[in-house]
């Protein structure tokens, strides 16, 4: 019988093998894509949580990551317009320093050390178990590659960083999810205070989540947002804004501009264009809703039946 633990890059596409293990927050699952060489879809409890391919970095397959990719081009202003002009996906940009709250399987931190080499990179996941899964598997490192990925509560790393190193941060992405759900200690006006701290002049924050109809949860996040960041807006598919399905919501917040235009023509171009609002529209969406503080905040409410699980 086959060891399902072997490497599954040792293996040749056509035998590449499905890699199960328990972790810490469940039971994960390393899928190889049968139609596309190098792909491997990461699930937790059967929710799909990432998508590599360790062929080509630069390569996103789902939605939401995608619009974390443009987000990444578009991020540094107009020193990066000439790189980002270079092709669908942006060329070499400036290396930046990130810290992504929230590791899967390191998605976008190598897309990112892809397209800004030499981009200084630390990744915080709670679940050691999982990072470990990834790391045996699907190895990150190479040449110019500089993430370090290390197991932790976001919220604690987090607040040690804006204690000793404030403002040193271009961007922070919090994709942080529990099983479906993202943790309430993750999703109030403290904790974003704690974002915001460790951010340079124009620095960006961005925070993947997922809601649906009434959209009380995404509402409550943009007034959280809008409470601690000057400039703000979000993005998600039409059908989600309406309420119409369950899926992801990207908010973005910083101190300085978002590159509006830029990101507007990148998501207009996807295969499922995303919705940009921002100013007064970001501002009706959230409506009275009042900010979550730690005293208030919950988890996310759970997704409907089947809305991710993958068999």
């Amino acid at each position: 019988m086959p060891d399902p633990t072997a490497p599954p890059q040792d293996s040749p596409a056509d035998e590449r093998l499905p890699v199960l293990r328990q972790t810490d927050l469940g039971r994960a699952k390393l899928l190889p894509d049968v139609d596309h060489d190098g792909g491997w879809l990461l699930t937790l409890d059967d929710t799909p949580q990432s998508y590599v391919d360790l062929g080509d970095p630069t390569h996103l397959e789902f939605e939401y990551t995608r619009r974390l990719g443009h987000l990444v081009d578009a991020l540094g202003g107009p020193e990066d317009e000439q790189g980002r002009q270079e092709g669908e996906q942006g060329g070499p940009g400036r290396p930046v320093d990130a810290l992504h709250l929230g590791g899967g399987a390191l998605t976008l931190p190598r897309y990112l050390a892809a397209t800004r080499p030499g981009s200084r990179q630390r990744v915080v996941e709670v679940d050691g178990p999982l990072l470990d899964l990834v790391e045996q598997h699907l190895p990150w490192q190479g040449p110019g590659v500089d993430i370090t990925a290390e197991v932790g509560d976001a919220r604690e790393a987090l607040a040690t960083l804006a204690r000793t190193a404030p403002g040193s941060l271009d961007l922070v992405v919090a994709d942080v999810f529990h099983g479906s759900r993202t943790p309430g200690h993750l999703t109030s006006v403290e904790f974003l205070r704690l974002a915001a701290a460790v951010l340079r002049p124009g620095g960006l924050y961005a925070a993947n989540l997922a809601d649906g109809a009434p959209l009380a949860f995404a509402r409550a996040q943009t007034a959280t947002l809008r409470a601690v960041f000057p400039q703000t807006c979000l993005i998600a598919e039409p059908p989600v804004l309406r309420g119409r399905r369950y899926g992801n919501i990207l908010l973005v917040g910083s101190a300085g501009p978002l590159p509006v235009a830029d990101l507007v023509r990148r998501l207009a171009g996807d295969i499922f264009p995303a919705r940009l609002t921002d100013g007064a529209d970001l501002a009706a969406f959230a409506g009275r809703t009042v900010p979550v503080t730690d005293a208030t905040a919950t988890d996310s409410p759970p997704p409907p039946d089947g809305a991710f699980s993958v068999g």
